[in-house]
């Protein structure tokens, strides 16, 4: 068994006009405004039902964590191992950098590579419990690949929209899973509004980034986790990659569920938005002091994952950032391939571009004195850098 509850679920709820959906119908968007929907849940009766520490005995990864995921019969449950993915202590970065206590989350040993695996276990679970057959996506790799798998594992027909310049590992990884692959001229949103035209009038669900409830849902479970690793101690800072956002959204939402439960106190780690020079509209936007962030244009970066040019959630990454009383910093491609080369010869960490982002955006914030050393740090790596292994022919030896 993963579990031994049942899904404390209710209802969904619209993150701008506060409107409430029904959770046991498929639901994309806000029917009355067209923002996004979040999954509530009935924590009153959670808290006086479950016991933090009784998560401790059940078995590792993502949906240890059921009753405060959306799938209402575990029969459910498309798994592969996702979550549980372990928190490193990077002494020797410490030392370099005089920081106190800095820690790596090392999502890139999440099942297909990267933490897209949490949300789409989620979202794919979720899904085929409400009766879906096929499931499609833009993306900019990482998530068609979980999708791919995903869709595979539990007998779903996945149809995935990429750019043309999508890393060939990841598209090969998509063809191996039996998926139906249209590669595009243009970016992520291109490929998304190609794929919302293509797909009217069949019978594909939309699980695009923030435009269904559930992928927040897996991805909240990072919040979770760190939680749990660091004794319920939450760390003084979050930092992120940010592209789509959902990392972000889904933590805040955790650490809010977790004070309600009773678990944690009021504190919130300060969430860090990092996003590349060459397509960061969530920093313009942070910086400019606005609630939403204008499309980048002519976006450019070897950050796949974080080469989003405009994020349907920007207001709530902002929002998410600015209650914390956080940041947001854009970094060089130099700075990234610095990072990578940083990270795998003084930690063994073969990171991700988008996870060496995340570590190159700390280090920048450090030495402009914009955070403290003395804070604790959980720096995310969100993929394995064998999924964009061209590029450490790059790397300074």
């Amino acid at each position: 068994m993963l579990s031994v509850g049942r899904s404390y679920l209710s209802h969904l709820e619209c993150s701008a006009c506060g409107a409430a959906w029904p959770a046991d119908e498929l639901q994309t968007l806000c029917r009355r405004c067209g923002k996004v929907l979040l999954a509530r849940y009935d924590l009153e009766a959670a808290r006086g039902a479950l016991d933090r520490e009784s998560f401790e005995r059940r078995q590792q990864g993502m949906w240890r964590w059921q009753e405060l995921l959306p799938v209402r019969d575990e029969a459910n449950v498309v798994a592969l191992g996702e979550g549980g993915t372990p928190l490193l202590r990077a002494r020797r970065l410490e030392e370099r950098l005089g920081a106190r206590e800095v820690w790596i989350k090392e999502e890139g040993l999440n099942p297909t590579g990267s933490f897209k695996a949490r949300g789409i276990s989620a979202a794919v679970s979720r899904a085929k419990e409400l009766g879906v057959t096929s499931v499609a996506v833009p993306s900019a790799g990482n998530a068609a690949a979980a999708l791919a798998a995903y869709a595979a594992r539990a007998g779903l027909q996945a149809w995935l929209y990429m750019p043309r310049d999508t890393p060939e590992a990841m598209l090969n990884e998509c063809r191996a899973y039996g998926a139906h692959i249209r590669l595009v001229d243009g970016l992520i949103d291109d490929a998304g509004r190609l794929m919302r035209e293509e797909k009217a009038g069949r019978d594909w669900f939309d699980v695009s980034t923030l435009r269904e409830p559930y992928r927040a849902e897996g991805k909240k479970t990072m919040g979770y986790e760190v939680a749990q690793q660091l004794g319920w101690r939450l760390p003084g800072v979050v930092v992120y990659p940010t592209g789509g956002g959902t990392g972000i959204v889904g933590m805040a939402k955790a650490f809010d569920e977790m004070e309600a439960l009773g678990w944690t106190g009021p504190e919130r780690p300060r969430f860090v938005s990092v996003q590349a020079e060459g397509c960061a509209p969530i920093v313009k936007a942070f910086e400019s002091g606005s609630r939403t962030a204008e499309r980048w244009q002519n976006a450019a970066t070897i950050a796949p994952g974080i080469r989003v040019p405009a994020a349907i959630a920007d207001y709530l990454v902002l929002d998410a950032v600015r209650a914390t009383g956080g940041t947001a910093v854009a970094v060089s491609d130099a700075e990234i391939l610095a990072a990578m080369s940083e990270l795998a010869r003084l930690e063994g960490i073969f990171a991700a571009p988008e996870g060496a982002a995340a570590y190159a955006g700390y280090k920048k914030l450090l030495a402009k004195g914009a955070l403290d050393p003395a804070e604790s740090a959980v720096v995310f790596n969100t993929g394995s850098g064998l999924k964009t292994h061209e590029l450490a022919a790059r790397l300074t030896p």
